[in-house]
């Protein structure tokens, strides 16, 4: 067991926002943002960066936060799914997931909204294709996909900014 001796501070912006947070330096990012940040909408699924459920952005790529130890956070910009909704209204993404169904159980929810907004970030406009590649490391157990497909197809055709 590790003592407070052993950890270090982590100062990043997360979600627009200036934070400091303390660690193991191996922690993974995953624990530190839904333990000491509050950010529990990033789910643990495999922890082994095979399903997609942790995923954030990190200076705008997408990854895995089970894989990411906390000191590669130092300095960096990070956006998890709670950075994702406008405090008055929910993304093009997100409403396109609650109103064509994307999400069932909830557990790929974030991760496959942050990889959909991430997406639509770099192209407003993806072919079906495009949308099943950018989406392809994230695991559904629940919805067979068609759904989460037809949700990013339409929050592409929505009419207010992406994503």
């Amino acid at each position: 067991m590790h003592d407070a001796a052993h950890k270090i501070r982590v100062n990043c912006e997360i979600n627009g926002k200036a934070m400091s947070l303390e660690a193991h330096p191996m922690a993974r990012l995953l624990d530190v943002l839904r333990e000491q940040a509050g950010l529990t909408g990033t789910k643990e699924g495999c922890g082994e960066g095979e399903c997609g459920a942790c995923s954030i952005e990190m200076d705008g790529a997408l990854v895995n936060s089970c894989l990411i130890p906390a000191l590669q956070a130092d300095g960096r910009k990070i956006r998890t799914i709670e950075g994702v909704a406008d405090a008055a209204e929910l993304s093009a993404v997100q409403q396109a997931f609650l109103t064509h169904g994307g999400a069932q159980c909830g557990i790929c929810t974030p991760g496959m909204v942050l990889a959909a907004s991430n997406l639509l970030a770099r192209n407003s406009h993806p072919t079906e294709n495009e949308i099943r590649e950018a989406l392809a490391g994230n695991l559904c157990r629940c919805t067979g996909y068609t759904k989460i497909f037809q949700s990013v197809l339409e929050a592409c055709r929505a009419p207010r900014a992406l994503p």
